[in-house]
């Protein structure tokens, strides 16, 4: 608004921005007027309470100017406090209009005013609210009147006091009355209602009605009070008698004896402003909820910026979204904010049957839930707390709907002033239907991220795959190309024929194989260079048999079919164990006590320090597990080669054997490069293996970087099967070599990355372990 009432013109750009920042469902139906208008004052949008406050019709108001409610006098006070808002930008919330409605009646209005601002910072008009004030207006003048009439009458007539008692005792707000030494001498009805206490109980007595971290507050009130002799607008908070904390507005004034000029008492004026107090956190922290929702993509971050604004606008200790894992049947804390830190982070741990606790009673009901005392209530569940170490006093529950599917509960706890009342349930039921959908929303394109990134990275072992076995195949066929080549000449001065035919279909094969390559190979140039990696090494192991088989059957007559397959079987078996392996009871700490050792030179060139810590309880009953001497040998090998095949040189290895409630484990831990995320969601799956073909090389099992056949882990995932064992892997990847690409050099001496060994060992690893089931010896 500018002095001369110009309407800049209003871009409908702006107008779309302001009507989505409109939450009008719950604006319609406050209790206090809300309004916006233009920068000149005409009424663009307001809610019904407004119609019944000014008495006009939706139609009578809107594209109004707010001048043509007043009369000339206050509508150039009005303009004078708008036009101080749009020339200061700040909002005011003290501005009273006097408006006169359709039916003659004057009304006294408190507003509240704020610039509407578009995304550029440009002024597009005013917002805020009005609450008719008639009443109390008019019970404050009243007031200020007989207060201002006892300081000059008071003296002349005992019979002034009468009817000022009279009409405080009609004044809608609490007033009482104190002596100098701060005891009653008068309450009206109006506290009796508010505050609880009656005058009986307090005459001649002290208000227990300051809370203790108030009273240096309220002494130094008073001596204002004394000092200026009135006080106006004093905000403060009082106690009622059940414990409630309300939010106070303090009038007061001082009361003088009659024939004397010296001071008898006080006479104070309470305001509840309780209810608009909170109505105008709830308005601020929905429009910030409003506003902020859009910004949150992840799903964490927007439960956690919910379960902040929750934990404020409720005043509790803690917030949480609970959320229900159908598929589990179980309840989960996918966010929480509470005044302990650590029993925030505790509680996103934990999770319940949906049929339990407080949660599991709205879930089944449908309906919100407050608990006054969880000491006394039949469905709060005790292990929640005792899971995140946090004492719930009293907490409410309300349910998150989508439709007609509830997909969680907002949960407060330990209310910190009064109790959770009906305004605490419709304020968080409120919250609760107003980031429903967006929660869905996120939860929905977590799941789409997570898999597009499994699509992704399955596609990128693909191609490893792919790569890697074309890759490995080249070497194994040109040694059988020359092979038969040699054998052919070797076989050609041989009185029997009959190898001719079969040299003949072998080289045909082999020509085949060499075409499958050399298509493969014009497919891969034809794709972008950081697609051309990995496949597993499944042909290397295929090489090794062939070898063997040319080694021990070439010699003897003809080509018998049933030993070569035989062989074969023979060596895919002894691979991935036999499955008629018989199983044995075997303690695992004394067969690693002979295992461990014997592998042990296998690795003495490595510079790694090695460490083996038996945690197993020996004064407990011996323990077995029921499994083959051969499998529990290739699990031991395979975790520790592994493991060294990780470790720089100077790196550390653990092998811990400790006895848990289920049974005995066995882990590998190493200090090295680490496992990425990718992999690790891929690393028991077929033949895979963590290094890029290109980064293989032609090593000893045990050095740095060897470039296994990627057969250990896969095979172990086969025997775990088998043998009811689980295997649980966790790792982190080295923070200086974050992807696959990236090469460690293999020794922490020659890291550029690394002052000391201890930046390397705390920079990554990977821990597996392998827990058994007991049988009991």
């Amino acid at each position: 608004m500018t002095d001369q009432q110009t309407e800049p013109p209003i871009k409908k750009k702006d107008e779309a921005d302001i009507e989505k920042e409109r939450y009008r469902v719950f604006i319609k139906e406050v209790a206090d007027a809300f309004y916006e208008t233009d920068l000149t004052g005409n009424f663009t949008f307001f809610n019904k309470a407004l119609c019944r406050i000014f008495g006009y019709t939706a139609t009578e108001i809107r594209g109004h100017n707010y001048r043509e409610f007043m009369d000339e006098k206050n509508a150039a006070i009005a303009f004078t406090r708008l036009n101080a808002v749009y020339r200061t930008g700040k909002g005011d919330t003290d501005i009273i209009w006097e408006i006169i409605r359709e039916d003659g009646e004057v009304r006294i209005l408190e507003i509240s005013a704020s610039l509407i601002l578009d995304h550029t910072g440009e002024k597009l008009g005013f917002r805020g609210i009005a609450r008719n004030i008639t009443e109390k207006h008019l019970a404050r003048q009243a007031l200020i009147e007989s207060e201002q009439c006892a300081y000059v009458q008071y003296q002349a007539s005992r019979r002034a006091e009468r009817r000022h008692r009279a009409l405080l005792d009609f004044l809608p707000d609490p007033v009482f009355v104190f002596n100098l030494d701060g005891t009653v001498s008068y309450l009206n009805p109006a506290f009796e209602k508010v505050f609880g206490w009656t005058l009986a109980e307090l005459k001649g007595r002290r208000i227990p009605f300051v809370p203790d971290e108030l009273k240096e507050e309220t002494r130094q009130g008073f001596r204002r009070l004394f000092q200026e002799k009135m006080l106006h607008g004093f905000e403060t908070r009082r106690l009622t008698r059940d414990g409630r904390l309300l939010d106070i507005v303090l009038d007061g004034a001082i009361f003088y004896e009659p024939e004397a000029d010296a001071p008898a008492g006080q006479v104070i004026l309470l305001r509840d402003v309780t209810r608009e107090k909170r109505a105008d956190r709830s308005n601020q922290a929905l429009f910030r909820i409003a506003r902020a929702l859009p910004r949150f993509q992840l799903l964490d971050a927007l439960l956690e910026f919910i379960t902040r604004e929750v934990k404020a606008l409720v005043r509790v200790e803690g917030a949480s979204v609970i959320l229900v894992d159908e598929d589990a049947g179980e309840f989960f804390f996918s966010a929480a904010t509470y005044d302990q830190t650590e029993a925030g982070k505790n509680i996103k741990e934990v999770r319940f049957p949906v049929n339990k606790g407080v949660a599991g009673r709205v879930y089944e009901t449908g309906e919100p839930l407050i608990v006054p005392d969880t000491a006394e209530s039949e469905f709060f569940f005790q292990k929640v707390d005792e899971q995140s170490g946090h004492q719930t006093r009293n907490m409410l529950d309300v349910p998150i709907w989508i439709q007609q599917r509830l997909i969680g509960v907002l949960c407060a706890v330990n209310k910190k002033e009064g109790k959770f009342d009906h305004t605490d349930v419709e304020l968080l039921n409120t919250v609760a239907s107003t980031v429903a959908l967006p929660i869905e929303n996120a939860r929905i394109n977590e799941e789409l991220r997570q898999s597009y990134d499994e699509v992704r990275s399955l596609n990128r072992a693909k191609e490893r795959v792919i790569h890697h076995l074309s890759h490995e195949l080249k070497t194994p066929v040109s040694i059988l190309e020359v092979s038969l080549s040699l054998l052919r000449k070797k076989l050609s001065g041989l009185e029997k024929k009959g190898w001719k035919r079969i040299l003949d279909r072998a080289e045909r094969n082999l020509n085949r194989i060499l075409e499958m390559q050399y298509q493969i190979e014009d497919i891969l140039r034809k794709k972008d260079y950081r697609t051309f990696h990995m496949l597993t090494t499944l042909l290397d192991t295929c090489s090794d048999h062939l070898e063997i088989l040319f080694e021990s059957e070439a010699q003897e007559a003809g080509w018998p079919v049933d030993a070569v397959i035989r062989e074969i079987r023979n060596h895919i078996e002894a691979s991935f164990s036999p499955r008629e392996a018989p199983c044995q009871k075997i303690r695992l700490d004394d067969f690693a006590e002979k295992k461990i050792p014997a592998l042990v030179p296998s690795f003495a060139h490595r510079q790694l320090c090695f460490e083996v810590r038996n945690l197993m309880a020996e004064s407990h009953e011996p323990v077995s597990i029921l499994i083959p001497p051969e499998v529990l040998s290739k699990i031991m090998e395979g975790l520790i080669r592994n493991a060294v095949e990780n470790t720089p040189d100077s790196g550390r290895i653990e092998v811990i054997l400790r006895e848990e409630k289920r049974g005995p484990e066995f882990e590998v831990r190493d200090f090295g490069v680490g496992i990425t995320a990718e992999n690790q969601r891929l690393i028991f799956e077929s033949n895979f293996t963590t290094r890029e073909t290109s980064q293989y090389s032609s090593r000893k099992p045990y050095d740095f970087n060897a470039g296994g056949k990627g057969f250990d882990l896969l095979r172990m995932k086969i025997f775990s099967e088998r043998y009811n064992f689980r295997i649980e892997m966790q790792s982190q990847r080295c923070g200086f070599i974050p992807e696959d690409e990236n090469l460690c050099p293999g020794k922490i001496e020659d890291c550029e990355h690394c002052d000391s060994a201890e930046d390397c060992l705390n920079s990554g690893g990977t821990s597996v372990r392998v827990r058994f089931q007991t049988s009991t010896l």
